[in-house]
């Protein structure tokens, strides 16, 4: 059923925003680097890698530069109107073709780049590849200001290997463990209210039992007992 409501919903919504996505194609293919998607590999069901679509919002060699696939706030490597997509997550919409070919779902894990994935305990790593990755999740959503949050920390890819994967690997884990038709559609809703509302603590909420965050992150992830 999950499969029948992604194509539907994915679908739908290429319809409907395909007034505001034709337009950003041709502001990108003629601004920055000229270039409309960025097309990158991703860590699927299965442990099947395959390619993630994006908007082109940074520099098309930027994995190799600086932090790599890890983003941070303010990073240089982001174009002008790449800025504005990534802050409004208008980029991670063409992710709606990923979800229509199959790759994906509209919710599940976030799938991960190889480098970031691995990051993550390899018990986690089994659990998490069992189902298709998502658009949104309840990953996505606890860690929506993840760009904020490693900003503060002067060892970024320290910090995200040994502080933020290890826990983002647990709460993914806990989606798949409780995985139904009713979660996939509360997280659709979830996902909608903190788009209105950042800063909500919603999730932890709607989502009973979530695996408490490390000390280091209970403020910045707005986590709530």
């Amino acid at each position: 059923m999950q499969r029948f409501f992604d194509i539907l919903f994915s679908s739908l919504a290429l319809l409907a925003l395909s007034p505001l996505l034709l337009p950003i194609v041709v502001v990108l293919r003629f601004t920055g680097e000229g270039e409309v998607f960025f097309l990158q590999e991703r860590v699927g069901k299965g442990g099947k890698l395959f390619k993630l679509y994006k908007f082109a919002t940074m520099l098309k060699n930027s994995p190799n530069i600086g932090t790599g696939t890890v983003t941070v706030k303010g990073d240089p490597r982001v174009l002008p109107v790449g800025k504005f997509l990534r802050k409004t997550k208008i980029n991670e919409l063409p992710q709606l073709l990923n979800i229509w070919f199959g790759d994906m779902s509209v919710v599940g894990p976030r799938p991960q780049a190889p480098r970031c994935f691995n990051a993550f305990p390899a018990a986690m790593r089994d659990i998490i590849i069992q189902v298709r990755p998502g658009l949104s999740g309840i990953g996505p959503i606890v860690f929506r200001g993840e760009e904020d949050l490693l900003a503060d920390h002067a060892g970024t890819v320290n910090f995200y290997d040994h502080v933020i994967a290890p826990y983002k690997g647990q709460v993914e884990a806990w989606y798949v463990d409780h995985q139904t038709l009713w979660t996939y559609f509360i997280v659709i809703a979830v996902t909608v209210w903190v788009v209105l509302v950042p800063g909500s603590g919603l999730v932890w909420r709607a989502f009973a039992g979530l695996p408490v965050p490390p000390d280091e992150l209970k403020v910045a992830l707005h986590y709530q007992e």
